[in-house]
């Protein structure tokens, strides 16, 4: 998401929108829940009354701890059949007390203290793994505990008791593998098109990020002219009607006029909340408890006071673009770029999130800037100890394309995976189209997760990418190039 002009002076689009209906509220046992996919193809949807033999094991971890309080992170690594729906029990053993806890419901009886999941995170695939944290109180002594069991079950690594299974709940997406060391992709027509209004006139839609929550696609989505830019909204049900779904501008909303750009958003469970991150010429964000309300954004909030001064220091004739917050179970982390070959990341605790955040550091750099420009994106690959780094950059045809890393943590080092321009992660070399390709770029986009919460898990077995292309032949002034938005498909999947 290049800016077309310095960030310290944005010029803002003009304003106008039609009236949305309300819809209802979210509901948190409408989060998918268990991926039909995966259990239909380990054997599991069985009649009502089959049984699920439990095993697992947890690892407890005191992240931090001061003088009356501590912070643990927990992990239930299931090694039986498929779990949907669990509850974590144990005792402490020095009267330690349960304050707040994140990625599940907590609740305390003298030493006995109990974590159930969240809804959105009841799933947990056999080999699979899910984790919670909480803060906590302690006086004396702070032993961790030794005893655990799951949906009633102890945690000693062997089968126990059989559960019924649930009925399961079908997700967008679904499975467990690897990620290949090289990508083949197909990609779809353009399938959302700049819709101008009276007082909107459009030329592109761009740097799209999507969720799939409650039967329904939500895409947010930058919209661009000679004048600036600033956010859209679309919905459906099914790709294929999302060539003809209303758009409605966020500039209407509390988000109000001005320059924004390259949306993300998230559900962030430990608040209840959704999350629109965006760029204002700071790391911005907005918040509502309905995302297919889109009149119900609150106003532009920044993470940063101002920009970082190792960002002004190293900004060159760049820009500070392209902001990203993904969050494990103890921290949130900000990443976002300067279009000079420097990706930078910050952090905070999930328990401050949104606050807090940490002076940037730089996390991923190239001499050569094309090579590392801008738009990142990271996801948690689910069922591995990994996390996927996409980056775009600029090819030698000029045309932009996107590199990969990987990282057993978001905070790490990155490890190349498909990373060149003989090698990318996707490039028009390595995308496929029905007919004459519509677009030579790859550029600015989201994957398709397997959820929609803070942790921006992915499924290796059935990558997606929506992404902004152009039409080969188009150039000019940046502002008005006609970006369009098409989905790629992976086809070589190892799973």
């Amino acid at each position: 998401m290049r800016l077309p002009w310095r960030t310290s002076a944005p010029r803002p689009p003009a304003a106008g929108t039609a009236a949305v209906p309300r819809p209802a509220r979210r509901r948190l046992t409408a989060m998918l829940a268990a991926p039909l996919l995966l259990l239909a193809g380990i054997g599991m949807l069985n009649a009502p009354g089959a049984q699920a033999a439990v095993a697992c094991r947890v690892g407890y971890t005191i992240t931090s701890q001061w003088n009356t309080g501590f912070t643990a992170a927990v992990t239930i690594d299931n090694l039986g059949d498929a779990v949907n729906g669990w509850r974590l029990a144990w005792s402490f053993g020095a009267g330690q007390q349960i304050t707040q806890a994140w990625n599940g419901s907590a609740s305390q009886t003298g030493a006995s203290a109990t974590v159930s999941d969240a809804g959105y995170n009841a799933a947990i695939p056999p080999g699979g793994s899910v984790s919670f944290g909480f803060n906590g109180s302690w006086t004396g002594s702070n032993p961790a505990p030794t005893a655990f069991s799951l949906n009633g079950v102890p945690c000693t690594g062997t089968p126990g008791s059989p559960t019924p299974t649930p009925t399961p709940t079908p997700t967008p997406t679904g499975g467990t593998g690897t990620l290949p060391s090289s990508f083949r992709w197909h990609s779809s027509g353009t399938l959302i098109s700049p819709r101008s209004d009276a007082t909107h006139n459009i030329a592109g839609i761009k740097d799209p990020s999507v969720v799939y929550y409650n039967g329904k696609w939500h895409v947010f989505a930058s919209t661009a002219n000679s004048s600036g830019y600033n956010l859209v909204y679309t919905s459906f049900t099914d790709w294929s009607q999302a060539s003809s779904a209303p758009q409605y501008y966020l500039d209407q909303s509390g988000i109000g006029t001005g320059y924004r750009a390259a949306p993300e958003v998230f559900y962030f469970a430990p608040q209840n909340k959704w999350y629109l991150v965006y760029q204002t010429g700071n790391a911005s964000y907005s918040t509502t408890s309905d995302i297919s309300d889109p009149r119900s954004w609150s106003a532009p909030r920044n993470f940063y006071s101002g920009m970082p001064d190792i960002i002004r220091q190293n900004i060159g004739n760049g820009y500070w673009v392209d902001m990203w917050v993904i969050c494990d179970n103890i921290n949130c982390y900000l990443f976002s770029s300067d279009d000079n070959g420097h990706l930078y990341r910050s952090q905070t605790t999930v328990a401050d999130f949104p606050n807090g955040f940490s002076q940037p550091v730089i996390a991923l750099q190239d001499s050569n800037k094309n090579n590392v420009f801008e738009a990142s994106n990271v996801y948690k690959v689910k069922g591995q100890n990994q996390y996927l780094l996409i980056v775009e950059a600029i090819g030698s045809d000029g045309r932009r394309y996107f590199r990969s890393w990987t990282s057993p943590g978001i905070g790490g080092s990155w490890t190349p995976l498909a990373a060149s321009e003989s090698n990318p992660f996707a490039r028009a070399s390595n995308v496929t189209f029905d007919g004459t390709p519509w677009t030579k770029d790859i550029s600015h986009g989201e994957m398709i997760r397997d959820g929609d919460d803070q942790t921006l898990t992915i499924s290796p077995c059935n990558i997606r990418y929506l992404y902004q292309g152009l039409n080969p032949g188009a150039g000019g002034d940046y502002n008005s190039l006609p970006w369009r938005l098409g989905l790629l498909t992976q086809t070589n999947s190892t799973c």
